[in-house]
């Protein structure tokens, strides 16, 4: 999702655009649909994406935007659709690579059986009172048998070698697929799935370790301003260096992700509330001391700075009440003056 549609989505804009996307699905004769909402939404909050170049393309052929279109666009412009593709085309390889080695191991247990009988013939012949003339065609039977075997055994062996590193490499391929389907594109942070999933394992964790954890929330102040003065690329070349500050100081073990359009958040695990107050005012204070220039015109942008608000967590306590006292903790810095850190704990000490 772009960041123009990010940011719109959570602004009172967000309410405009839904009832756009259905009034033009209306007018095209397209169906509401999860779908079809989705991409409406995605194509009239930044028709210059490449998905809202293809929307524009396809209406105006006037070609009908049937369920396989909406699938197509997805699959091809959703992060989601994306990676669903990825998964079926991976288990479609995997499902090739076990047919393949079913097909080789039962071919060898045929050759096992056929090698069994042909040691059970040879033992009856030895048994019995064979001239040395039968003995030489037993002895050269079970050489041609053993050399058969070897053959289809090395062919099972090397099938196996084979899909083993393909399955290795799909792995790897999916891992790596993950990945992205859990970073934000613009920033490479820890998009929000990731940041929640993350939140989830952190805070189950510190119960079961008994160690501290505080989260703290980071907000670009006055970020609408950017975008409205200097426009939407402007504004994301200022995401993009507000994140690699925070990417900086957040290095493993503590998470930061992109929380929603100009906020982001970090978990610190293991850390207590007055050491994430001092990395946090250490990130706020390089972003504020760099002046940013605009890249296609090398105009002065003016001061960036960013407000935080950070909440230690409690035993026992959820994610989503840890985030939330968070979020009061940084809209108090918002309401106080901005460019400013705020502790939750001497917030609601002091209240």
């Amino acid at each position: 999702m772009s960041t123009q549609v990010q940011t719109t989505l959570r602004s009172p804009e967000a309410f405009s655009l839904a009832r756009r996307a259905v009034e033009e699905m209306e007018r095209a004769g397209v169906w509401p649909t999860p779908l079809n909402f989705e991409l409406w939404v995605h194509y009239l909050g930044d028709p210059e994406s490449a998905l809202g170049r293809e929307m524009v393309r396809l209406l105006g052929a006037g070609d009908v935007f049937t369920e396989g279109t909406s699938e197509m666009l997805a699959a091809e412009y959703l992060p989601r659709g994306r990676l669903s593709e990825e998964i079926r085309d991976a288990g479609a390889v995997l499902d090739r690579e076990l047919s393949t080695v079913s097909e080789a191991i039962a071919k060898a247990q045929k050759s096992q059986a056929a090698y069994g009988q042909t040691l059970a013939g040879a033992s009856a012949h030895l048994e019995g009172d064979s001239a040395p003339s039968a003995l030489i065609g037993v002895v050269a039977e079970l050489t041609q048998a053993t050399t058969f075997v070897q053959k289809e055994n090395a062919t099972l062996e090397k099938r196996l070698k084979t899909s083993t590193k393909e399955v290795a490499r799909l792995r790897e391929h999916l891992e790596q697929v993950r990945r992205d389907a859990m970073t934000d594109a613009l920033t490479n942070l820890a998009n929000r799935k990731a940041f929640d999933e993350e939140l989830l394992r952190a805070c189950d964790e510190a119960d079961r370790k008994r160690q501290p954890m505080t989260l703290a929330v980071l907000d670009i102040d006055h970020f609408k301003r950017f975008n409205d003065t200097w426009g939407h690329q402007t504004g994301d070349q200022v995401l993009r260096y507000v994140a690699s500050v925070i990417g900086r100081v957040s290095k493993n073990p503590r998470v930061a992700a992109r929380y929603g359009g100009e906020e982001f958040a970090i978990i610190f695990p293991g850390e207590p509330a007055p050491i994430v107050e001092a990395a946090l005012n250490s990130i706020r204070e390089e972003v504020g001391t760099r002046a940013l220039r605009r890249r296609s015109t090398n105009d002065e942008l003016g001061a960036v700075t960013i407000s935080a608000g950070l909440a230690q967590r409690r035993p026992g306590e959820t994610g989503s009440s840890l985030l939330d006292r968070a979020d009061e903790a940084l809209y108090a810095s918002k309401r106080t003056g901005r460019n400013k850190v705020t502790n939750g704990e001497r917030l609601e000490n002091a209240a």
